[in-house]
């Protein structure tokens, strides 16, 4: 199962302080819009997410090239989710789970 890109989306407080504190550890933005309250950033293959007040904890992200064959081999693996993506669509769409400890992990195609 290829989970496409992976990278850790960080409910962040202070969009502006995040993204100067991650900047000073040498990451680069590549994405996003302050305005929206959100960016993506970059050091080397290493990504993360800042997003404030979009997330209510940290997420782990996956960005596969189809998250509804992703969605229907967990399900028949007995993995439940707490949002499903529309199977009746194409194109972006996301499902999000949570692992044992009540961790998101999010499978966002775009």
């Amino acid at each position: 199962m290829d989970l496409g890109a992976f990278s850790v989306s960080l409910a962040v407080k202070d969009l502006k302080a995040s993204r100067a504190f991650y900047e000073k550890l040498g990451f680069e933005v590549f994405d996003g819009k302050e305005e929206e309250n959100w960016l993506m950033l970059r050091s080397g293959s290493t990504k993360i997410g800042l997003f404030q007040g979009m997330f209510e904890q940290n997420v782990l992200t996956f960005n596969p090239t189809d998250v509804r064959t992703i969605q229907r081999e967990l399900k028949a693996q007995g993995v439940s989710f707490v949002r499903e993506a529309d199977e009746t669509t194409d194109g972006s769409e996301h499902a999000t789970l949570l692992d044992p400890d009540g961790n998101p992990i999010l499978f966002d195609q775009f």
